[in-house]
């Protein structure tokens, strides 16, 4: 083999351009956006671990129960009633988009449709 040397060098520098992102980001992990209740309200309709890791359920269980039963009506952890909207309820407390809904949705690297149907809020200043 008279390219050997050739070759194992050609197949190093391609393993290591293939790693390099790897590499380079060893260690660098992107740190969570962190997340406070409004200053009016004690709690969301259900516990900040639920709504963390569950919110998309629960607004596409709220959406077939509006859109297909009718019910309008949400009975939360504790007991209390609320309106089953997105609009009214959620963005009732959490009023800015980009700095609620956006954060996390850019960490976690997700394109929510909400907004092909629902009217997106003005920006509270």
């Amino acid at each position: 083999m008279y390219n050997a040397g050739k070759i194992i060098l050609g197949l190093l520098f391609f393993v290591g351009l293939v790693t390099f992102p790897f590499w380079y980001n060893a260690g660098r992990a992107a740190v969570p956006p962190e997340l406070v209740l409004p200053e009016k309200e004690k709690e969301c309709v259900e516990p900040a671990q639920f709504m963390r890791a569950k919110h998309m359920e629960l607004i596409d269980q709220w959406r077939n129960e509006v859109v297909r039963k009718g019910n309008r009506i949400y009975v939360g952890f504790n007991g209390k009633k609320y309106d089953m909207s997105l609009q009214n309820t959620c963005m009732g407390c959490h009023k800015e988009k980009e700095k609620f809904c956006d954060r996390c949705h850019n960490y976690v690297a997700v394109a929510p449709n909400c907004w092909s149907c629902h009217i997106e809020p003005k920006e509270m200043r």
